[in-house]
């Protein structure tokens, strides 16, 4: 069964800081782009944070750049996502996300064939 398992969310002021992790199972993801995105209560989903399959490129969306820092590890399967200075509104569920097509330098939304279950983080001010 291929899953996307994220960890690391929870409760933390702003300035805080906290570590996301996405570990992957059912099969290797080392050749596709990831990326997070994030959905705040009576909000869309949005994109937070892409790497390309090497680990070699990475976007981000303005509101969380100099911010946050996303990271891979293919031997481990895995993914990250580094939060500092947090905001009351990076409040939301953050889901991993990995991209269906192979070697890709970015992840596309429309392109995100397997989704995580989410991990709420919650930013008071």
């Amino acid at each position: 069964q291929v899953q996307l398992v994220e960890s690391g969310g929870g409760l933390v002021q702003a300035g805080g800081s906290l570590r996301l992790s996405c570990a992957a199972s059912g099969r290797t993801f080392s050749i596709y782009a990831m990326g997070w995105f994030r959905q705040a209560p009576g909000k869309e989903r949005e994109f937070v944070a892409g790497i390309g399959w090497s680990g070699g490129s990475t976007n981000y969306a303005d509101s969380v750049k100099g911010r946050f820092t996303i990271s891979r590890d293919n031997a481990k399967n895995a993914m990250y996502l580094q939060m500092n200075s947090l905001k009351s509104e990076d409040t939301a569920v953050y889901y991993c996300a990995a991209d269906r097509r192979p070697y890709s330098d970015y992840v596309g939304v429309r392109y995100v064939e397997v989704w995580g279950r989410g991990t709420l983080v919650t930013v008071s001010s």
